[in-house]
């Protein structure tokens, strides 16, 4: 499922989610994309799920009323950098 479809979902909006198999945006740590495997308001509670069932690799991200994404002059001079240094 699509980061911004998770945040943008009723059911997750405003909490903190457990992500499985997620894949990131090249270059950032922002998810594109990734399998919800639980959800949760209170951090320690999600935490303390995801460790008892032995889903210790899972990211947990809180999901915001609106995604952060760099700017597109900043994301234009992170991958100049990028080209630079493995140019």
């Amino acid at each position: 499922m699509a980061w911004p479809e998770i945040c943008g979902s009723e059911q997750y909006r405003g909490r903190w989610v457990a992500l499985d198999n997620v894949r990131y945006e090249p270059g950032t740590s922002q998810p594109l994309e990734g399998e919800v495997v639980d959800a949760d308001d209170d951090l320690g509670d999600l935490c303390a799920r995801m460790r008892a069932s032995d889903r210790t690799a899972c990211a947990i991200l809180h999901c915001d009323d609106e995604p952060v994404t760099p700017p597109p002059y900043l994301r234009g001079a992170r991958n100049a950098r990028l080209r630079a240094a493995h140019g």
